[in-house]
């Protein structure tokens, strides 16, 4: 279905105080009749034509218009239109020119139409189709007209008829006409004894938005967000866990006997006469090197266990009987307490050194003779 629209329809041809004129009048006729050859002309109804093309149905009004209102306020036309399906109100029907007839006529019976563009423009609605008549459009105009008395006080105002065209698919145009309606217009200050023009109010400060600071706090606000984010940011990836290096091999213990041993010969312990500590760090080097070379602890451990662990170690390459030989002399030292001379002192040193020698690995010991310094000759 066509949307449908109503609208009100003055011109010149349809002067509200004027009759219809003679057939030959030339440019009165009416626009209705102009646009269809096989328009009938109706009769004047308070000097607004009814027209309604040959063949077609006559559309249904009913009007209804408030009977008190107030001088300078608007009272609502409300005019209900029941016409066929397809046809269409002229949309620019209800724009009254200042300079019609109608115009004039409508003003000196006390009533304006305000302006269009305004909030008190015409509303038009179309109300739900009817499924029992599908054929049937109802149309809604709610028009506010200000009433506008010349002098002050109460007065009856008569609305005069107002033409209503709707245009048919064909492009005929039917004019029908509301009816006249009586309204009693009040003064809004016939209550008021001795009323008097109000004064102007007070004057309000007027607040200008700041457009720019409002802007300039929003991005500060902006920026500090997104660096308290980039900030929190950085901060987590800098106390990311981070993974290690790998902590470097440990030592070999023959690298570390070998060191420990040359340490104890160049202390100067024999030569101030200190044999039994010379003999006790050699014996430490020997038993912490034996118990890292073959797992166990060989500080803590005795002669006895540090043989039992050897003898289940892998021995091929040990020189078994030198081991027990010098474990044995080195408990003779510690518990006989017994001050071993220079020359067993040097002799267990070397003996120390050749356990050491016997036991490390194949390829340590090829690399330990070839970063060895060549042995001196005396002359």
């Amino acid at each position: 279905m066509k949307r449908v629209f109503l609208a009100l329809t003055f011109s010149a041809s349809l002067a509200l105080a004027k009759p219809p004129a003679p057939a030959s009048a030339p440019a009165s006729a009416s626009a209705s009749a102009s646009a269809s050859a096989s328009a009938s002309t109706g009769a004047s109804i308070g000097g607004c034509v009814e027209t309604i093309p040959t063949g077609a149905q006559k559309p249904s009004i009913t009007d209804h218009f408030p009977t008190r209102g107030f001088s300078g306020y608007a009272a609502t036309l409300v005019v209900t239109v029941e016409h066929g399906k397809g046809e269409t109100v002229l949309a620019r029907g209800i724009e009254l020119q200042s300079e019609s007839d109608a115009a004039k006529s409508l003003k000196q019976a006390g009533f304006v139409i305000p302006d269009q563009t305004g909030m008190d423009a015409a509303r038009l609605k179309d109300a739900p189709p009817d499924p029992k008549h599908p054929d049937h459009v109802t149309t809604t105009l709610e028009l506010p007209l200000l009433a506008l008395p010349p002098e002050p006080g109460r007065h009856t105002l008569t609305l005069p008829p107002l033409p209503v065209a709707v245009s048919r698919a064909n492009g005929e145009i039917a004019t029908t006409c509301t009816s006249t309606h009586t309204i009693v217009i009040e003064d809004p200050t016939s209550s008021t004894p001795d009323a008097a023009p109000k004064a102007n109010p007070s004057p309000r400060p007027q607040r200008e938005e700041w457009t720019s600071l409002k802007k300039a706090l929003t991005y500060v606000a902006i920026g500090l967000l997104a660096g308290a984010l980039l900030a929190y940011l950085i901060r987590k990836w800098m106390l990311r866990p981070r993974v290690l290096p790998p902590p470097p091999p440990p030592r070999p213990p023959w690298e570390i006997a070998l060191e420990r041993l040359d340490e104890v010969r160049h202390a100067g312990l024999l030569a101030v006469g200190r044999f039994q500590d010379f003999f006790d760090r050699v014996n430490d080097a020997v038993r912490d090197y034996l118990g890292g070379r073959y797992g166990f602890d060989g500080l803590e451990s005795t002669t006895d266990e540090i043989l039992q662990a050897l003898r289940r170690a892998t021995l091929e390459d040990i020189a078994m009987p030198a081991v027990v030989q010098f474990l044995d002399e080195c408990d003779l030292v510690k518990f006989a307490d017994m001050t071993p001379p220079l020359a067993e002192c040097e002799r267990a040193l070397l003996e120390a050194e050749r356990v050491v020698r016997a036991t490390m690995p194949a390829m340590s010991v090829s690399s330990q003779a070839a970063s060895a310094p060549a042995p001196q000759v005396r002359a």
